[in-house]
């Protein structure tokens, strides 16, 4: 019920920004799915589950739920409102716990987002993927869907403590699985190779500059 106050409170705020969101019919109906975005701006974790057809839970770093003044108490009360679970950062302990918690909203049917990236773009370019967005979707066993956003950056640029209505443009992607990687969970050249296939996936969505793929195996 909170959650669904808050998107109805929330998502007009954000029709503001007059957003151009193609692809919703591509997430999946019933069932668990990923979400696997490029990561520009703080406003990503907001404007992508505001946006999508169904509800998508996110970490967010432990900080967002512990700020002083108006800040962040605004900021506490929206991520708990949509759903946000909040992780630290910093520790390999953390990371799997991370995934752990994750998991566990697959397992539930429902839907998670992720940054493959794992922190946003400085620079506007699309980094190589990290690859526990591969772990989860070969665990799970479950579609995922790559999104392109761009221009969120605009809207909160990096250092900015307040949001500026931009517009911005959302591209759900077609949902991807690997039934050649079935069971492949713990295999590094499998995680790599679906890794790598996601991130081609939301580069052309992105239209992104790729940066740091120069590493052997990686997707061109």
């Amino acid at each position: 019920m909170v959650y669904l106050i808050a998107r109805l409170i929330l998502r007009p705020l954000f029709l503001l920004c007059r957003p151009r969101v193609t692809g919703k019919e591509n997430v999946p109906v019933s069932g668990p799915f990923i979400i696997a975005s490029n990561h520009l701006s703080f406003i990503d974790s907001i404007a992508i589950p505001l946006m999508a057809p169904r509800r998508v839970g996110y970490l967010a770093k432990a900080e967002y739920f512990t700020g002083s003044g108006v800040r962040g108490w605004l900021i506490r009360t929206l991520f708990t409102a949509l759903g946000a679970l909040p992780v630290e950062r910093g520790t390999h302990r953390a990371a799997q716990a991370a995934l752990d918690t994750a998991m566990s909203v697959l397992r539930a049917g429902g839907g998670f987002g992720i940054y493959p990236e794992g922190t946003r773009s400085r620079d506007g370019r699309l980094a190589r993927g990290k690859t526990g967005v591969a772990w989860l979707a070969l665990t799970a066993d479950c579609p995922v869907v790559p999104v392109g956003v761009i221009g969120t950056d605009r809207i909160q640029p990096v250092g900015a403590r307040w949001p500026w209505p931009r517009r911005f443009t959302i591209t759900f992607g077609e949902p991807m699985t690997f039934p050649e990687h079935r069971g492949k969970a713990g295999n590094g050249r499998a995680r790599r190779e679906v890794t790598d296939r996601i991130m081609v996936a939301i580069a052309e969505l992105s239209g992104q500059e790729k940066a740091g793929w120069e590493a052997p195996g990686a997707a061109a």
